[in-house]
């Protein structure tokens, strides 16, 4: 391993679900890069690498949802982080979800919290893309569920 990605494998980040919806079509991806920016106005950012099809929908699609994942959720995590994975409606085939009311993007449920977010501004990143949004609604939060994160390459629940 790389030793600045084995040094980045050692910050524990939360899991989220990002998803998108592109006409009649429901894309998403697991990123452990999303990150409150800003509290007044606020706003939250999302990186997300520039060869991933998302990133090229998100780049002219400005509605999203994230859905931060709990403990329990690592299945899901690993089904919206799976390459060549099919459309989001098909990975949460079977789990409790809904549509956010102001993104029509797909939010799961049982997690610790969901936002729905408007891109303001993309700015290119190396071999990612920086997508700072304005926040429209949290869906939910779930303050006494567990976060899912990920350390050291692996999912992993936090207790305390």
């Amino acid at each position: 391993m790389a030793p600045f990605v084995e040094a980045m494998a050692q910050l524990a980040a939360g899991v989220a679900v990002v998803t998108v919806r592109d006409g009649r079509d429901d894309l998403g991806v697991t990123v452990s890069a999303l990150m409150s920016v800003s509290l007044d106005p606020p706003l939250v950012l999302v990186s997300l690498g520039n060869r991933g099809y998302l990133c090229e929908v998100m780049l002219r699609r400005d509605l999203w949802a994230a859905s931060l994942l709990s403990a329990g959720q690592e299945a899901m995590a690993s089904r919206f982080a799976t390459p060549g994975r099919p459309s989001a409606r098909l990975l949460v085939a079977g789990t409790a979800h809904h549509r956010g009311p102001h993104t029509d993007a797909i939010i799961v449920d049982g997690g610790v919290a969901a936002l729905e977010a408007e891109t303001i501004r993309t700015i290119p990143a190396g071999d990612h893309t920086l997508f700072v949004a304005r926040l429209l609604d949290v869906d939910y939060v779930d303050g006494a569920a567990p976060p899912l994160v990920r350390l050291r390459g692996r999912y992993r629940p936090v207790n305390g």
